[in-house]
């Protein structure tokens, strides 16, 4: 029987009451190779080895197919479109800025967006039989916000640079948490700190002030 949790969120609106929502205990993961034995009992008339060579078929395939500029839809199971972005390394430009003309080498497939059918959703719903699994409530940091910024400016008289998993470790809060904290901060003029860097080499340093040289 598969369980739920009930997911606390944080305040973000300030009203002082923190929303939830429910998500899936997810008990395992099931591998390609226990999915093709749960498919292959005995008694299916299907074989393993050709079951696992139909899939790795289609994984090869739907590659292929969304290399070219095509999406894929499978009946019963969903749409798989690929999603681009701009490659490591490589700065994002503007639409209408001024920057140098954007190589086509520097953009690349970095995901496959997923669209489930409706069938398989509905089917997955008539099928599941839930239980409560407990509650997961957000994690407060122990600091106040200034406090917070305080210790990231101690820690930068310590560092070059701050990343955002070192923002976690000296303030307590959990990842979304600390990015969207850092980025506000970043964005304050009077905070101290700074944004430096592209992409995932973007870290956050000192913000220096007119007398600094």
């Amino acid at each position: 029987m598969a369980e739920y949790i009930k997911q606390e969120m944080c305040d973000l609106n300030g009203t002082g009451e923190k929303p939830v929502y429910y998500r899936m205990k997810i008990q395992r993961n099931m591998d390609m190779e226990d999915f093709v034995e749960r498919i292959t009992y005995p008694g299916s008339g299907l074989s393993k080895g050709n079951v696992m060579q139909v899939m790795t078929t289609v994984a090869e395939h739907l590659a292929y197919c969304m290399a070219e500029g095509q999406s894929v839809t499978l009946d019963g199971i969903g749409t798989f479109t690929p999603r681009l972005g701009v490659a490591k390394d490589k700065e994002i430009d503007s639409l209408d800025g001024d920057e140098p003309k954007r190589n086509a080498r520097s953009i690349e497939v970095n995901g496959i967006n997923y669209r489930a059918d409706k069938e398989l959703i509905r089917e997955t719903n008539l099928r599941c039989d839930l239980r409560r699994g407990g509650i997961s409530r957000v994690r407060k940091s122990p600091f106040t916000e200034e406090e917070r910024r305080t210790r990231a400016l101690d820690y930068l008289d310590e560092h070059p640079f701050l990343r955002i998993q070192d923002y976690m470790a000296v303030t307590g809060l959990k990842r979304s948490s600390a990015n969207r904290e850092l980025l506000r901060l970043s964005s304050d003029p009077t905070s101290g700190i700074t944004l430096s860097g592209y992409g995932s080499h973007r870290v956050y340093v000192r913000r220096k002030t007119e007398g600094d040289h």
